[in-house]
């Protein structure tokens, strides 16, 4: 074991240069952390050719001490001051040597191939991204809003393996993605400034490099996801904010007529709730707590739990957007196909 000059704890040998390194950020989940740590050494993958690089933002859990000490398999470990997860992995990225970069998240438990799949996706490749699959935990019980946002990603993994669409960067989320490190490193890394959706911002700059996104289903992990009903609805108003901010930032002129366009796929219900709450804070204040109070008493399978849940992410998405498009009335225009003008948020 040796210590960088960063303060960062090393262990295993610097001369063996690994194929490739799994980045982990953490934040106060150390019992979650032991299980991931633990898939992560039984892998068929040889121990010699991947790294495991977990960088602690923040912990008071014990984590700290545990990466030292008692970890079941050899680590790069390294603390921060708690910044958010896009600097936990960039600062990961600073620390890994592999020529593939494997990001996943500390409540991913990895199968005994995830590693030995993402390198032979990759191949000799320079420019291939691969996203793996985040499976249903077998026996692991869910929030109803978390096996909401799991049945989410199965209707995209199905759409991606039967050819309704190919993988983009819009599916490129860290809980099981691999980038070549060098891609990594021309594009910046992550932007700090995103405290949401900094995985598809990344990415959408590694497209504009030449990227190409593989969606490899053998590539799995099992995902034991445990967040707060406020966490996961907060998350829906961040990525709304963060689909203007991107199209403004970035000036990506197809966004919101991409917005527009998937508007229009939504249930007759939730199109009808989203127009009539858009521009009244009053209103989506109280139709938000009907549905927060059935969709948290309602189990996900029912007829109801899930429409529920579906049009309460989906409002809180779109007032999200459109607060921050900066006027709503403007916004709920452009989604029914007749806005006024072009224009995004304040300049």
């Amino acid at each position: 074991m040796t210590t960088d000059d960063a303060g960062s704890v090393i262990s295993g040998s610097l001369d063996d240069i690994p194929e490739i390194s799994v980045v982990i950020p953490t934040y106060n989940r150390l019992p979650q952390l032991k299980v991931v740590l633990e898939s992560l050494a039984k892998q068929t993958l040889e121990a010699d050719k991947f790294e495991v690089v977990v960088v602690s933002d923040g912990s008071t859990d014990g984590t700290n001490e545990y990466l030292k000490l008692d970890s079941p398999i050899p680590v790069v470990s390294a603390c921060q001051e708690n910044s958010g997860p896009a600097a936990a992995r960039n600062h990961g990225v600073r620390l890994a040597r592999g020529r593939v970069v494997l990001f996943i998240d500390d409540d991913i438990i990895a199968s005994p191939v995830l590693l030995e799949r993402h390198l032979q996706s990759h191949g000799e490749s320079s420019t291939t991204i691969v996203i793996g699959p985040m499976l249903d935990a077998p026996g692991f019980a869910y929030s109803p809003w978390v096996a909401w946002e799991q049945a989410m990603l199965y209707k995209q993994y199905r759409a991606m393996r039967v050819g309704v669409f190919e993988p983009t960067f819009r599916q490129f989320y860290t809980g099981n993605a691999s980038v070549p490190r060098e891609l990594l490193t021309r594009s910046g890394g992550f932007d700090t400034n995103f405290r949401r959706a900094e995985d598809v911002e990344l990415a959408f700059r590694l497209d504009q490099l030449g990227a190409t996104f593989v969606f490899d289903e053998t590539a799995a992990a099992h995902h034991h996801a445990e967040r707060s009903f406020d966490s996961w609805l907060a998350a829906a108003g961040a990525y709304g904010r963060n689909d203007v901010t991107f199209a403004r930032d970035h000036h990506q002129t197809w966004l919101l007529p991409k917005v527009a366009m998937e508007f229009k796929t939504r249930s007759l219900l939730t199109r009808m709730l989203v127009s009539a709450c858009i521009t009244r804070p009053r209103v989506t204040a109280a139709a938000s707590t009907l549905l927060r109070s059935i969709a948290t008493r309602a189990s996900v399978p029912s007829k109801i739990g899930r429409p529920t849940l579906s049009g309460l992410y989906a409002l809180t998405y779109y007032v999200g957007a459109a607060n921050e498009y900066g006027d709503p009335e403007a916004f709920r225009a452009l989604l029914r196909g007749h806005p006024s003008g072009v224009r995004v948020g304040h300049d």
